[in-house]
């Protein structure tokens, strides 16, 4: 696929996802929706590690609603369960670390696309909006699913209802996201944390993000017997092997993702 609304990069096991229509914040399109699902799939095939981030002065503004006499038609259920659905599952499943860079304004469906990520990194002068019900609508894209379970209900309610911007610091302490660094050092730090997960164990990473995920929904007792299931899967990988032998050899481990 040629990506018009969207750069694709692939540098050091790390692809880096640019949405890029800056003049719109990156407002979110029918064609954009395709086309970062189209890339999250080919970064899951090729690369370790998954950066997605955006150009210009914004991250991603939500939905590009267009002009006024477009907003009376827009199916925004069916727009919903046929392209948000696909393009935050694929976020959300990806096999390989995923790290939302959130570079500026994350507003509406484009705070919830970076919260879809499994670590957000943002530069301290960006927030994050809660949009929707400044136009009458409840929170889409997973917020509802994401916020309360990140940062409590009461919280949640309260950015959903009131619609405040909320400060990358605040949101890292909140737990909204897990760090807000300045400006100034922001792709440094995301670039070494992309290269840091991009080295590391590919597969342990995946488990570790199941066995996460399947402790919101489980008992002790399920969850400690996902934990037995998933250390087992990890401890027949090459890389455990080479962690210890690392370990016990006092050198850093050559990780191969296997």
């Amino acid at each position: 696929m040629d990506y018009e609304t969207l750069l694709y990069d692939l540098s050091d096991n790390v692809a880096t996802i640019t949405l890029n229509r800056p003049d719109v914040l990156n407002g979110l399109t029918t064609q954009m929706r395709a086309e970062v699902l189209h890339a999250v799939k080919k970064a899951e095939s090729e690369a370790r590690v998954l950066v997605l981030t955006g150009a210009g002065r914004g991250f991603c503004a939500g939905q590009d609603l267009g002009d006024a006499a477009k907003v009376a038609n827009i199916d925004l259920e069916g727009t919903l369960r046929d392209e948000y659905e696909p393009m935050l599952h694929a976020i959300f499943d990806c096999r390989i670390p995923t790290i939302a860079a959130v570079n500026g304004t994350a507003a509406g469906a484009g705070a919830n696309l970076a919260l879809a990520a499994d670590v957000v990194i943002a530069a301290e002068s960006a927030t994050f909006l809660q949009a929707f019900s400044r136009i009458g609508l409840i929170p889409d894209a997973g917020g509802t699913y994401w916020l309360p379970r990140q940062i409590g209900m009461a919280r949640a309610m309260g950015a959903a209802l009131f619609a405040e911007p909320v400060s990358a610091s605040k949101a890292a302490e909140w737990g909204m996201i897990w760090e807000a660094v300045p400006d100034a050092s922001f792709k440094a730090v995301v670039q070494t944390r992309a290269q840091h997960l991009a080295n590391g164990p590919t597969e342990g990473y995946r488990l570790i993000k199941k066995a996460m995920r399947a402790s919101v929904d489980q008992t002790l007792s399920e969850q400690l017997e996902t934990e037995a299931h998933l250390q087992g899967k990890a401890g027949r990988t090459s890389d455990f092997k080479e962690g210890v032998m690392a370990f016990l050899e006092k050198r850093k481990a050559q990780f191969e993702g296997r």
